[in-house]
């Protein structure tokens, strides 16, 4: 295999180096590059890859530039050095039971009336699919049953319902009357809404120090709408894997899952573009891993060969062999961090590839925890998405990043 060398021109200007690793990305072509390296106590130091590449030995923020031949410049580099952080790895099961904060409106439903007319009086006052019901008639709106009522007591007081909604970042009122309907005998005011989530998910780690979990590895989004639910509360729950359901290229396979609702393991406190982070109410254990494993910094995660780790029957934890084919450190920290394909037989005979429910399922290499499993490919179920590691513990805020950034430095 083929290592490619690192371009200058594309490091991010911004990145984590563990302490005792070099502060420099790896490949670079040292006899025509020098990198100024500033401490923020020291002096400015000039530094020649050509000879030297400085180590990170102590954690802190360092800033850097690196010039062609000594003098065009190429980059500005801000360095976080951060300590070594090591997590349990999971790949368990888990039911996800979310709370929007506010109610979702998810669709239209329109309206007959007594005297066979159709309506739908919230479209008409401009509410749209997405759209969060913050408050109704001056109460906070906490769930489907609470609107209805509320809108079913406005209409038979002959009153306009009184909404508080929420549009992106954007907050905004509506009236609407409710219409009496004949096909179910109430009054409506014409939407679809929904107060909650539920799903099987896999658990990625777990933080013995803090307690802290994550899981998921990527954002949950209301099903009809696909925006991000805004969390009022949640907690994840035990949950035993009763069947799979195969992928097949165009229709993705998924895990049959049994929640038990008495079996709360933890709380759900953020609902990030990395997974959903909360804390556990006891300990964690992985008969493969019982002592934690270290975290691998984007840098550090490449291409070749690793393992994954998720339940395919009952609660039991399994590891199956996968390869990683592409990483993509500098990419926005959301759920696709790198490129992964499926190698193990007794997993593509079981499920052909990666199946909804493997969202989260951690990614071991060489010891390390790199990542974790977050979308499939539909055409190519044996392929998929992860996101790294450093991504989801910087959600967490398990990795510490020193105050700061770029443009108060000045870096261009």
């Amino acid at each position: 295999m083929v290592k490619a060398v690192c371009n200058p021109l594309c490091w991010a200007k911004e990145q984590n180096v563990a302490v005792g690793d070099p502060l420099l990305p790896g490949g670079l072509p040292g006899k025509i590059l020098q990198v100024s390296v500033t401490d923020g106590n020291a002096a400015e130091k000039v530094l020649s890859s050509r000879t030297v590449i400085p180590l990170a030995l102590s954690p802190g923020r360092v800033y850097m530039q690196v010039k062609l031949l000594g003098l065009i410049p190429l980059n500005h580099l801000v360095v976080n050095v951060v300590p070594g952080v090591r997590v349990i790895p999971g790949g368990h099961s888990i039911g996800i039971l979310l709370h929007a904060q506010g109610v979702m409106v998810v669709g239209y439903s329109a309206i007959v009336d007594p005297q066979g007319q159709r309506h739908n009086p919230a479209l008409e006052a401009g509410i749209n699919s997405g759209d969060i019901i913050l408050k109704i008639n001056g109460r906070q709106a906490e769930s489907n049953q609470q609107v209805r009522t509320e809108v079913i007591r406005s209409g038979e007081a002959g009153r306009p319902v009184l909404l508080d909604l929420k549009r992106g970042q954007r907050i905004f009122s509506a009236r609407v009357k409710p219409v009496y309907c004949s096909q179910t005998r109430r009054y409506r005011i014409g939407l679809f809404i929904r107060d909650s989530a539920a799903g099987v998910g896999t658990l990625t780690y777990y933080d013995p120090r803090s307690n802290k979990y994550g899981a998921l590895g990527h954002v949950i989004c209301d099903m009809e709408t696909s925006r991000r639910i805004d969390l009022a509360d949640g907690r994840i729950v035990e949950a035993q894997i009763q069947g799979i359901h195969p992928g097949r290229r165009g229709q993705p396979g998924e895990k049959i899952g049994l929640f038990n609702g008495n079996g709360v393991m933890g709380d759900i406190t953020k609902n990030s573009s990395c997974g959903i982070i909360g804390s556990l109410k006891k300990p964690l254990s992985n008969p493969h891993y019982r002592e934690p494993v270290p975290v691998a910094m984007a840098y550090q995660v490449k291409e070749g060969p690793a393992e994954m780790l998720t339940v395919l029957k009952g609660n039991r934890v399994e590891r199956f062999a996968v390869e990683i084919v592409q990483v993509m450190p500098h990419n926005r920290r959301e759920g696709k961090g790198m490129v992964i394909k499926v190698t193990d037989p007794a997993l593509l005979k079981k499920t052909g590839g990666i199946i909804q429910g493997m969202s989260g399922s951690p990614i071991i290499q060489e010891g390390k925890f790199v990542g974790a499993v977050t979308h499939v490919f539909i055409n190519d179920p044996t392929r998929g998405y992860g996101v790294l590691a450093e991504w989801m513990l910087l959600e967490a805020g398990l990795v510490p990043v020193a105050g700061g950034t770029v443009e108060e430095m000045g870096a261009a």
